[in-house]
């Protein structure tokens, strides 16, 4: 293999990967360039983008300074890889083609080791039994060496290993703890039937189909309903359409389904977009919630019903709603947000088809390789800029608004401890005024103001004399505020954390994000997705974070900026200073 000097990647032998995304500009000589003030002239390195697209399939993002990105590659990241088809010899060559020194064996021997142990473990059926089976006897042997393992099997006089039904999620988290992911083939309960026909016009009277990649996620989550399909994660960008993907998913299938998501928002959201956009009736779409509790043969529900109880020791009350009918189907809506309880009930229901729908695989917790074993791996993804260059999302642009911390506060930040230090910061009076002339530069916008802290946004609210949603909040009153903002009634909304997911607010187009949940990934993903459904006008979206200069929110807002950055978008920064010297593109400009 021979290494150009020029390539952009370095791969360290602890699996770290470095991505420049500039170089030097050089001179009719040969050498750097320098301006006027004696720095280097860089450009973007013209294969950032290719090597950036390259390593989102098996590695995942960890910083992202100005210069360097660092990836780093991990077990789920490579099994992920597996799941889409991706083999070692793929992964080795990408390697080898983008990097600039030799890579390090070790981590190519690492690699082939992770994607090798996909799958070695098979779950298979065999009438009303489940064997683990493999076809490498060491790798049996090695795991039967656990006794936590053992202890889970039964295993007969011929050293085959059998497992109760139940046992099938339990199992899969043991193994998957000491790097054997398994391959479920067990199958399923077919659920009760129950066809759910997709219209041709909507009752809007808009046409009405998926679009292909749409097609494409829910192909190849079903698999014609073979035991290699039926249960995984589908990785959509916010505004995609996930919502759709999960009708296709229910028209395959053809069974009772149960749909949990985020809050009852979303629950409504669901029910009218099932009611738009299959032949279903009103009686047939059940909502299971504080305010009713309707089981039908699809029901929504939300992941807070489903984890409530009256205390910490009591049982959660509503588990057995996954009992309650013969679901062919369960929907993990927004499945990055999974609570761990229901990783427990999860585990339970690996003879139901699943499917987890999400903008992010990034958990803050973590957990990561609960989702890839008791959900399913991930089946299908699309890059955010691919699908903003075929016109399905909007084009955004993304600045970061540096402000000074108010004078009246440095004492204050000065003797906080770190995490007080965060939200002095994040609090930071100064930041008002930024937003005001935001505001003024998108006299036409449709704007979503979002924030962390319930005193600022209060405060906040009434210096602008606008309408503020948050968890308190009553269903009705932020029905009735998004239906003014969808109508244009209300050209400013502000939220809490409550506007981080599951709000179809199609026409927002501007977003000011003034305080955040310290590094939250994939927090700054649903907000950015807030404002990326496609406009009518064709017109680009326009993301702010308006964070404190040099402080503890400057530092934990570039770690939010991570997902993002790996997506394709990249941020401006700007001194608030210079703010009105800065041409927006797109409304309001």
């Amino acid at each position: 293999m021979t290494f150009l000097p020029d390539n952009p990647l370095i791969v360290q032998s602890d699996r770290t990967l470095v991505l420049h995304t500039v170089r030097a500009v050089m001179d009719e000589n040969g050498r750097p360039k320098k301006d006027a003030d004696g720095r280097p002239v860089t450009e973007e390195h013209p294969r950032f983008v290719e090597v950036r697209d390259a390593l989102a399939a098996f590695a995942e993002l960890e910083k992202s300074p100005d210069y360097l990105h660092t990836y780093r590659i991990t077990p789920v990241s490579i099994w992920n890889a597996a799941a889409l088809g991706l083999t070692p010899d793929d992964i080795e060559a990408r390697l080898e083609e983008y990097s600039c020194v030799p890579v390090p064996q070790n981590v190519l021997a690492e690699v082939r080791t992770w994607m090798e142990r996909y799958g070695v473990l098979r779950i298979e059926r065999r009438g009303e039994r489940f064997e683990l089976v493999t076809n490498d006897p060491d790798a049996l042997e090695e795991v039967l060496g656990h006794k936590s393992i053992r202890e889970q099997l039964d295993v007969d006089a011929d050293n085959r290993c059998w497992l109760d039904e139940g046992n099938r999620g339990s199992i899969k988290q043991s193994l998957i703890k000491i790097g054997f992911p398994v391959d479920d083939r067990g199958g399923y309960v077919e659920g009760d039937a129950f066809a759910v026909p997709l219209r041709e016009t909507t009752l809007h009277e808009q046409p009405f189909a998926l679009r292909p990649y749409q097609t494409g996620a829910a192909e190849s989550f079903y698999r014609d309903g073979s035991v290699v399909g039926g249960n995984g994660v589908i990785v959509l960008p916010c505004g995609a359409g996930k919502t759709v993907v999960g009708l296709g998913v229910m028209n395959a299938v053809g069974t009772k389904t149960l749909i949990l998501t985020t809050n009852t928002v979303a629950v409504r959201q669901w029910r009218d977009e099932i009611l738009d956009k299959t032949e279903l009736t009103a009686d047939q779409v059940g909502e299971y919630t504080g305010a009713e509790k309707v089981v039908a043969p699809v029901t929504i529900t939300t992941y807070q019903m489903l984890t409530w109880r009256r205390s910490r020791t009591d049982d959660f009350e509503h588990f057995g709603l996954f009992s309650k009918e013969n679901w062919g189907l369960v929907i993990y809506d927004e499945v990055h947000l999974l609570p761990a309880p229901i990783f427990r009930v999860t585990a339970e229901l690996q003879a139901r088809r699943r499917l987890g729908l999400t903008a992010t695989l990034v958990r803050e917790d973590g957990k990561e390789d609960e989702v890839f074993c008791l959900i399913g791996p991930k089946r299908y993804d699309v890059p955010w800029k691919v699908l903003e260059a075929q016109g399905f999302i909007a084009a955004a642009t993304c600045t970061e608004v540096r402000v000074p911390l108010d004078g009246s506060l440095k004492s204050s930040y000065a003797h906080a401890d770190a995490r007080r230090k965060f939200r002095v910061a994040s609090e930071n009076p100064a930041k008002v005024d930024v937003v005001k002339r935001l505001i003024a530069m998108h006299p036409e916008g449709r704007i979503l103001i979002i924030g962390q802290y319930i005193h600022q946004l209060t405060q906040l609210a009434k210096t602008l004399k606008v309408p503020l949603i948050t968890g308190k909040t009553p269903t009705p009153d932020r029905e009735k505020l998004y239906s003014a903002f969808r109508q244009g009634s209300e050209r400013i909304l502000m939220v809490s954390k409550v506007g981080n997911f599951a709000i179809d607010l199609p026409d927002a187009n501007v977003a000011i994000q003034i305080s955040g949940t310290f590094g939250s990934r994939q927090e700054e993903a649903q907000r950015l997705g807030r404002i990326l459904r496609p406009k009518s006008d064709g017109s680009a979206a326009a993301f702010y974070a308006v964070v404190t200069l040099g402080s503890r929110d400057q530092e934990f807002a570039q770690k939010r900026q991570l997902f993002l950055t790996e997506q394709g978008y990249s941020y401006r920064i700007i001194d608030a200073s210079h703010l009105e010297d800065v041409v927006e593109s797109g409304v309001g400009a």
